[in-house]
Formats: C-alpha cells, structure tokens, sequence
C-alpha cells in the first residue's frame, strides 16, 4: 500500500517537473525579440545616434567590410558624419516606414525608407533639407547584434 503511494508521489512529481520544464521553454523562447525587431532597434538606436551627434556609437553600428556610394569605406562614412557634425549645430533625422527584407534565415536584410535630413545652428528652422531614398544592407553578428554592411542613397524631388 505505502509503494503504491510512493510511487503515486514520485509520478505526480515528474509529472510536475515536466510541466515546469516545458513552461520555461515556452518562456525562454517567447522571451527572445525576433531578428527583424532587433534590427529595427538598431536603426533606430542609429538615428538617435546621429540626431545627438555620437560619433562612437554610430561607429559600432557599422561594419568593418562596409560597402558604400563610389567604394566608400567604413573610416569614409565615419569622416562623412564627423564633417556633418562640424557643419551643422544640430542634426535632425526623421525616417518613413521601413520594408524591411530578411534574408538567410534572419541573418542578413535589406531595409529600405525614406529620410529626411535637417541640419543647422540650431534655431527653429534648419538651414538645410533634404530628402533621401535609402537602401541598407545588415548583417547580425555571433553577438545577435546587428552591422550596417551597405548604405545607398539618392536624393528625391
């Protein structure tokens, strides 16, 4: 009779360390942020980035084997946003939705949008304007984070 408890005990408690087991996986895996929101973290970490003229952490952001218009390379997009942060006071950078394309099983996207950039002293109204249509390349590291690889850029009418 006391086996028959036991035994009774020993079954309801693995049943419930499954049942528990099974629930922190489901947790575990609910908890992850999808790579296309992880990616779109990262964007817009970059445009925050540029908007407070932080050079270093708009650096991380991009990928030692970047690629740009005419063989730009990582250091020419780095001296390209330090001589607009010489230039204009206050950066403003405000994008339009994102298509955003993944590719390799999440490791690689293509994200295209358009920008709007302002920059001046300043004051209420910005010196300059611009609106650009854009289309980036991105790679997610071992890390999970992701590295601008491409950026092209034309302006529009």
């Amino acid at each position: 009779m006391w086996r028959r408890q036991a035994w009774e005990v020993i079954v309801g408690l693995v049943r419930a360390l499954i049942a528990g087991i099974a629930c922190a996986c489901v947790l575990l895996g609910c908890g992850r942020t999808p790579p296309e929101a992880r990616l779109r973290e990262t964007i817009d970490a970059s445009q925050q980035y540029l908007a407070t003229r932080d050079a270093a952490s708009l650096s991380d952001v991009v990928a030692e084997d970047f690629v740009g218009p005419d063989g730009m390379d990582c250091a020419g997009l780095r001296r390209m946003a330090q001589a607009a942060f010489l230039r204009y006071r206050a950066i403003g950078v405000n994008l339009g939705p994102m298509q955003v394309d993944m590719a390799d099983g999440g490791r690689h996207a293509t994200v295209r949008f358009t920008a709007a950039l302002t920059g001046g002293d300043g004051a209420l109204l910005p010196e300059s304007a611009r609106l650009y249509a854009v289309e980036s390349g991105w790679r997610e590291g071992d890390g999970g984070a992701w590295e601008l690889t491409s950026l092209r850029w034309e302006g529009t009418k």
